[in-house]
């Protein structure tokens, strides 16, 4: 068990080592977000946007939004990427389109976001807040086969 988080390898200091929510606040400062009401508004438009949940299985399965592709975050990187064999084949060729990512508040998909934005993509946006922000909305979502 570590008993100093600061330590390593025989007590060597980690150099200014960051926490999970130090990477995400300056992913946040790296990328769009798009709040419930104006993702709404985007959906509406039936415009060309990949909606894209970054959530692990079992989270989407319980709710998601209307048209979400589930694409858990432990996978955008070969998900997004034309040059792996197994690459998701609406995502990696989204270079040019909207996507907005979204997770449940907006952490992973924020962390995503930055990576595809790294990958070259040039129109990314996360849900602020996510899906609890979307849920709190009282927005529309599916789960179960059923829509709310």
């Amino acid at each position: 068990m570590v008993e100093n988080l600061d330590t390593c390898n025989q007590g060597a200091p980690f150099p200014m080592a960051k926490t999970l929510m130090d990477l995400v606040s300056a992913a946040r400062g790296r990328v769009t977000e798009i709040d419930p009401a104006a993702l709404e508004a985007e959906i509406s438009a039936a415009g060309d946007l990949l909606l894209v949940d970054v959530r692990e299985p079992d989270e989407y399965r319980l709710g998601h939004l209307p048209g979400a592709v589930p694409i858990p975050r432990g996978i955008i990187e070969p998900a997004a990427d034309l040059r792996f064999p197994k690459r998701h084949p609406e995502l990696s060729q989204a270079r040019q389109r909207r996507v907005v990512l979204y997770c449940a508040t907006g952490g992973r998909s924020a962390l995503a976001c930055d990576v595809l934005q790294e990958m070259g993509f040039e129109n990314v946006a996360s849900l602020a807040g996510g899906y609890d922000a979307w849920e709190t909305a009282t927005l529309e979502v599916v789960a179960e086969e059923t829509t709310r």
